[in-house]
């Protein structure tokens, strides 16, 4: 799940995080008072879960409360990413005499989190990492130790020194109590800077958390934002299924998240372009499929759906009739290739044969087929 900046510096600021004083405005007019009440220098702030706001023009910097209402109404009501910006953060400004990159990550190759300093601040990580991976130190955290202040401090100092480094290894180990108490995936300070007087500022914050704890964040887990999920990702989460929007052309519907991926895999190996991710789980209920379909349809990439269903706990013939029925009740006109094996897989195929529907043996002549098809549409 991931949280709005003004969310995360939130909870930076209940680890002692410096945060420039900043409030949230919903019209230019609150944006002006807003201003006023900071100081009246200030920075507007698009509050959208993307990254690239600056971008695209969504964080400007404003001379005086005037100009403050100026800007938030010209960024309020942009989209940025196709999300419409509803709210702007109004932080106090700061001056800036250096900047500097803090992240800690789940890091999957080295099996824990991993915290990871730039002294290339306030550019982008990733075309740093790409084109000057030199500039990002990585340090492995201990999960039992958490981070250590002497390793932030090495961290620091290897980036600048003095009292600076100091204090920007203090940040390092909040942030990482931040992170950890947060059940997060991702914490991100870009960027950290340091004013001319040597203060240390966190003036952009970004979290992401892991929705399998959300149970024990009950605090956050009301800070979802649904206006800026994409839709379908949001409904599809609603009705109990796992799907993730990509941009191929193949519609991608299976049971468990390992044959997802490798369904998804094979698409690739085969020359075609997935254009999902979507787990149905194990459940039997026809109407989650319906539900799967309406919402793949609905995608203008897709030219094919490919469903691939191994039925342990879920019911081979139970599925067929989702198909069936979510193609009468929906009027799809994409073509469907099913592979359907497992628990009562004949009594899926007996229902299966009485309709138009394409139907396969195996992974490879499924994925074949639909890629196949989709191309036929495309061309």
């Amino acid at each position: 799940m991931k949280i709005h900046e003004y969310r995360a510096k939130d909870l930076f600021r209940r680890e002692g995080i410096p945060v420039p004083d900043g409030v949230i405005a919903r019209t230019p007019d609150e944006a002006k008072q807003r201003a006023i009440e900071l100081g009246g220098r200030v920075v507007i702030k698009a509050q959208v879960l993307a990254g690239g706001r600056g971008k695209a023009g969504g964080v400007k910097l404003a001379k005086n409360p005037d100009e403050a209402r100026e800007l938030a109404d010209k960024i309020l009501g942009m989209k940025i990413k196709g999300m419409t910006v509803v709210r702007v953060l109004v932080d106090k400004a700061v001056d800036i005499e250096s900047e500097f990159y803090l992240g800690i990550v789940q890091d999957r190759t080295q099996q824990c989190s991993t915290l990871m300093v730039s002294a290339a601040g306030g550019m982008d990580i990733e075309q740093v990492a790409a084109e000057t991976p030199e500039k990002i130190i990585k340090l492995p955290i201990n999960p039992e130790t958490g981070l250590r202040p002497f390793e932030a401090r090495e961290a620091a100092f290897r980036i600048c020194g003095g009292k600076t480094a100091l204090r920007i290894a203090d940040v390092m180990v909040k942030l990482w109590r931040a992170y950890a108490k947060a059940d997060s995936t991702l914490a991100e300070i870009n960027p950290l800077i340091v004013t001319p007087n040597q203060e240390v500022w966190a003036v952009d914050g970004k979290m992401n958390l892991d929705d399998n704890a959300l149970y024990r964040q009950s605090e956050i887990a009301f800070w979802r934002d649904h206006l800026g999920e994409v839709p379908e990702e949001y409904e599809a989460r609603v009705a109990g299924l796992s799907y993730v929007k990509l941009e191929g052309n193949v519609g991608c519907v299976v049971n468990g998240a390992g044959l997802a991926m490798a369904t998804m895999d094979l698409v690739k190996y085969h020359g075609g372009e997935p254009a999902n991710f979507l787990d149905i789980g194990g459940s039997s209920n026809p109407d989650k499929v319906v539900k799967a379909l309406e919402i793949i349809s609905r995608d203008q990439n897709v030219k094919a759906i490919l469903f691939n269903i191994f039925g342990g706990i879920t019911r081979c013939d139970d599925v067929a009739r989702g198909i069936i029925k979510a193609k009468e009740k929906a009027d799809i006109k994409l073509p469907v290739i099913v592979r359907l094996i497992g628990t009562n897989e004949d009594a899926a195929r007996e229902l299966l044969a009485e309709t138009d529907l394409e139907s396969a043996a195996t992974m490879d002549e499924a994925v074949q087929k639909a890629i196949d098809l989709a191309k036929g549409a495309t061309s």
